[in-house]
């Protein structure tokens, strides 16, 4: 339960995240729209005000010293029109006092330093916007003021009426983009709820073979972290095999050589010997001591080179040279066989590589020829350059090997004739290893046999690019 809450709670703050967000933006929206509706009303009200006055203007009476509508223009039927739109026409004199006017909901209160345009007047019958327009003086006409009144009620119950609307709207809104946010943070989540019960998994049971697998639609950061992790489960898995194999091999091989000397100790020391078997035991003892060294500096080694999660340093060598130099140590051994041992190298064969774990290769490769090779045979060692590629042969003319061995050759510990492997003084690691320092130099290694005929084994590096 440790273990989701964290992803739970991470859940939790993505819709309210989500939803925070959805909520300021419906705000800013919603009060720009409702800002926006409101002024095209108030500007709606503004110019219907505006185009009453022009109307009431024209039907002020101009034959009469005073200010007062015509009674023989239709100025009683537009002022009976215009109440009922709820609009009130105010006729007063220049010092503020009221003269005449249509309408009876409205009581204009006297005012003092009129001014001309648009103004909010708040009284007990509600809100009310008006318009106010100088009369100016003529020859048989008094200055004066004009002033039209609409009552603002239908606006401000059209506006509650939108703004109820949207605080209705708004916790429905936010209810279902909460859900719909609930709904992508699980399914965008899904690989981090996989990744967190298959590590509980691993952490309770320590099974290693479990893995997400996760297939997204693209290429997107969760794919990537799943991914990931399954990368980091298969390389846990290799080292956890990797170290289980090597304790199980440093078991079983070390098992016989043990055995051995203790059998050795304990007949020598079973009844008192004489001088010469108590040192032909010990010459005996030494052997397998040698061979016991040999075997964990070969499983040490090996070790080393499959826990290297990165590319061994690679230099610039000359293989020549190198090939050359190790053909010169070979020629000894295979003179004392009585061997023929011959070479082809070209010169500048360059590649990159690590020179001590080279020379183990084909010390290694050309060894093995030499051991199973009889007198008056053949071994031979090539290089050539094929295509991109640099390919070094290791050939004999020996006792070859049986196909059925061929696919297990570069197993740990397998040997074709165990009896003779352990008689030679091999650990059964050696071509092991060489397979595995090909592979860190990016080749490739193969080998062809037929039984009685001789063994050939092909070794390919690519060549060093100069650009």
């Amino acid at each position: 339960m440790k273990y989701r809450k964290p992803w739970y709670n991470l859940r939790l703050r993505l819709v309210a995240w989500y939803s925070l967000l959805a909520g300021l933006s419906m705000l800013v929206s919603d009060g720009f729209m409702y800002l926006r509706f409101r002024q095209t009303l108030f500007d709606q009200i503004d110019n219907a005000l505006e185009v009453t006055t022009i109307q009431a203007l024209k039907n002020l009476d101009d034959e009469v010293d005073a200010l007062m509508f015509d009674p023989r223009q239709e100025a009683p039927a537009l002022a009976s029109l215009l109440n009922d739109a709820g609009v009130e026409i105010y006729l007063l004199a220049q010092d503020g006092s009221l003269k005449e006017y249509f309408g009876d909901s409205l009581t204009l209160p006297t005012q003092q330093g009129l001014q001309p345009g648009f103004k909010t007047l708040v009284t007990e019958n509600g809100r009310w916007r008006l318009y106010t327009q100088e009369i100016l003086p003529r020859a048989d006409r008094p200055p004066g003021w004009l002033t039209v009144a609409r009552s603002l009620q239908p606006v401000d119950i059209t506006l509650q009426n939108l703004l109820n609307q949207h605080l209705l709207k708004v916790p429905l809104l936010l209810g279902m983009v909460g859900l719909g946010g609930l709904f992508l943070a699980n399914r965008a989540l899904k690989p981090i709820g996989q990744i967190t019960r298959i590590a509980e998994q691993v952490s309770v049971s320590g099974d290693l073979t479990q893995r997400i697998r996760y297939q997204g639609t693209t290429d997107d950061e969760l794919e990537r972290l799943a991914t990931m992790f399954d990368e980091m489960l298969d390389s846990l898995q290799a080292t956890f095999e990797h170290k289980k194999r090597f304790t199980a091999d440093a078991s079983h091989e070390l098992r016989t050589p043990l055995t051995t000397l203790k059998g050795r100790l304990h007949v020598a020391l079973s009844q008192p010997r004489t001088a010469e078997i108590y040192q032909e035991t010990l010459q005996g003892i030494e052997q397998e001591v040698d061979r016991l060294i040999r075997l964990s500096s070969d499983l040490l080694l090996l070790s080393r080179l499959e826990q290297q999660h990165q590319d061994m340093h690679l230099e610039l060598i000359d293989l020549s040279d190198l090939l050359a130099a190790i053909a010169e140590q070979i020629q000894p051994l295979a003179d004392l066989q009585q061997l023929q041992f011959s070479t082809h190298i070209p010169s500048d064969l360059q590649i990159q590589g690590s020179p001590d774990h080279l020379i183990r290769l084909f010390l290694n490769l050309l060894d093995n020829a030499v051991k199973h090779t009889s007198a008056q045979g053949k071994v031979q060692l090539r290089a050539m350059v094929q295509g991109h590629c640099i390919q070094i042969n290791v050939s004999d003319t020996g006792i070859g090997i049986s196909p059925k061995h061929l696919p297990h050759l570069f197993e740990r510990f397998y040997r074709v004739e165990k009896s003779r492997s352990r008689t030679i003084g091999g650990t059964g690691l050696g071509l092991a290893i060489a397979q595995e320092i090909v592979h860190r130099h990016h080749g490739a290694i193969a080998v062809q046999s037929q039984p009685g005929h001789g063994t050939t084994f092909t070794v390919t590096f690519p060549k060093y690019n100069h650009r």
